[in-house]
């Protein structure tokens, strides 16, 4: 499963703690086998529920914003040097390739391959389960910290830097493909 995981989001590689990219790759694991998804499937899923006639898919979706969000900080690195604020890069790209992750959870199939929001997501939605599979998994508090409040359920909270990079991101992609 570790291959099938690395194929579909290679940036993992960009976590330079091994220990930390082995928990991620195991969260993915996990999510990928609760309900025994392909990598055809992972590659063709919307990336929201949210909004008609989606062409972005979750899997373009998890790795756009990925980059997006080392983007924005290798700018920020360039324009202030030693005068931004610092930001962890690996807490940063584990955080952005999670936080979507408890969508898995969140949506199911039939055996037709429709995708719809499962019971199970219309009671937890997928920045909750994604914080579940990330402790279960013993992923850094402020990786998990990314995947709680990159959505509305965030509103109101004051995120780290890494959190702000990725919530920005994150409503990029959104609103510009929805």
């Amino acid at each position: 499963m570790r291959e099938q995981i690395l194929e579909l989001l290679p940036e993992i590689t960009n976590i330079e703690d091994k220990t930390l990219q082995d928990k991620v790759i195991a969260c993915w694991t996990e999510a990928v086998a609760f309900r025994d998804w392909t990598n055809r499937e992972l590659e063709s899923i919307p990336f929201t529920l949210l909004a008609e006639n989606i062409q972005i898919r979750f899997i373009e979706h998890v790795r756009t914003c990925c980059k997006m969000a080392i983007a924005c900080d290798q700018v920020l690195d360039e324009a202030y040097g030693f005068r931004k604020t610092p930001v962890n890069r690996d807490y940063l790209i584990a955080g952005s390739l999670l936080a979507d992750i408890g969508k898995l959870l969140e949506y199911e199939k039939t055996k037709d391959g429709r995708i719809f929001k499962s019971d199970y997501g219309k009671h937890i939605r997928h920045p909750f389960s994604g914080v579940g599979l990330a402790f279960k998994h013993n992923l850094p508090s402020e990786v998990m910290h990314i995947i709680a409040v990159h959505s509305k359920e965030g509103a109101g909270e004051t995120r780290s830097p890494e959190a702000i990079i990725f919530h920005h991101v994150d409503f990029i992609d959104f609103e510009l493909v929805k």
